[in-house]
């Protein structure tokens, strides 16, 4: 089987099989020990000395907390948004009685640092500005370094959803100043579903004291008592945090650097096989993403079909597209536990499938 959709992704047998282990007490020193050398190993990851938190949830969750524990009701917030994630940030927000300004650039595109400078130039009000570093639903990355540096010139809070990125993508918080950035364990992390991490900037935990949404179950400052202790606020999501520990440590073994680079090659095999195909990629390569490809449905092709008969004909998974774009494109996933190889693969079987699906390229 090619698991590859943008999440969940496969998980190597040693992390399938350390994840199977007997629980533990999430109070005693087993787990305190677990969860003080993941931390450790996050932080060399996300590249920062911020705290970074193990929060158990989806990375929408993440999202959630990364919005309530900076902001108060009625805060202007500027949403940059270039997909359907970058929306769902905005509607977090909104939903909890920010004031947010959308900033929409089209589907496909990055966000332009300009655009943004203009749109915070116009109000000295704003408090944070949301940012998606990479767009799964169009497969595109953000200049993430270049739109940071604009919103540290207006003063604003930088919350950032690098759920699809960090771990496989460039990403050096401190460097680009990063007040909160979220991930999630079931993207590039090789391990399941069930922990989303965030990390969290001395600005943002001076937001964090005047903040006025409401929070229980996200509270930073919980989360912060409790990781001196070695512990996590509420039960966590043992079994992952398992897996989450063993995939820290592979990854650092590898490298980062040595894994930016493998995820810069898949990606480049994944548009190429697409383009050699006859088939158009959604995004300019220029932005493209190294973490997932979108690829246009070509007139006439069945997107829904094609997806389906991989699936039930090859066993190989990938994704149709989301919202607006859900019968015009598909997309590859290819992050975390990835060859070249895999991609191989699935662009064979897509080769096999497209005649049958309209395709006449």
């Amino acid at each position: 089987m090619q698991l590859r959709i943008p999440g969940p992704t496969p998980i190597p047998e040693d992390v399938l099989r350390t994840q199977s282990r007997q629980m533990v007490d999430h109070r005693g020193k087993e787990f305190s020990t677990l969860l003080q050398n993941t931390t450790a190993r996050l932080k060399q990851i996300f590249q920062t000395k911020n705290d970074i938190f193990l929060l158990t949830g989806s990375g929408t969750g993440g999202m959630e907390a990364a919005v309530v524990n900076t902001l108060s009701p009625g805060d202007r917030v500027l949403s940059v948004s270039i997909g359907s994630f970058g929306n769902r940030f905005a509607g977090i927000a909104e939903q909890f009685g920010a004031s947010v300004e959308r900033l929409q650039f089209e589907w496909g595109t990055p966000a332009d640092p300009d655009a943004v400078r203009r749109a915070l130039a116009k109000d000295s009000a704003f408090k944070a500005v949301l940012f998606t570093h990479n767009e799964t639903s169009t497969g595109v990355t953000n200049d993430l370094a270049s739109l940071a540096r604009v919103a540290r010139e207006a003063g604003v809070l930088i919350l950032v959803d690098a759920i699809s990125s960090l771990g496989s993508i460039d990403l050096p918080v401190d460097k680009w100043g990063c007040d909160v950035v979220v991930t999630a364990s079931q993207k590039g992390w090789m391990a399941p579903p069930g922990i989303a991490m965030a990390s969290v900037s001395e600005k943002a935990w001076a937001a964090h004291a005047k903040a006025k949404m409401p929070r229980f179950y996200w509270d930073f400052a919980k989360a912060k008592s409790f990781v001196e202790k070695g512990q996590t606020p509420w039960t966590p999501a043992v079994s992952t945090a398992y897996a989450l520990d063993l995939a820290t440590e592979k990854m650092l073994a590898e490298g980062m650097n040595n894994i930016f680079a493998r995820h810069a090659r898949v990606g480049k095999v994944a548009r190429d096989g697409a383009k050699a195909l006859g088939l158009a990629l959604f995004a300019a390569e220029a932005y493209a993403s190294n973490t997932v490809t979108a690829v246009k449905g070509a007139e006439g092709m069945d997107v829904k079909k094609l997806v389906r008969t991989l699936r039930e004909e090859h066993q190989v998974y990938i994704a149709a597209g989301q919202d607006k774009l859900e019968e015009k494109i598909f997309r590859i996933g290819h992050l975390g536990w990835v060859t070249e190889d895999d991609i191989r693969e699935v662009l064979s079987a897509i080769k096999v499938v497209l005649p049958g699906v309209g395709f006449k390229g």
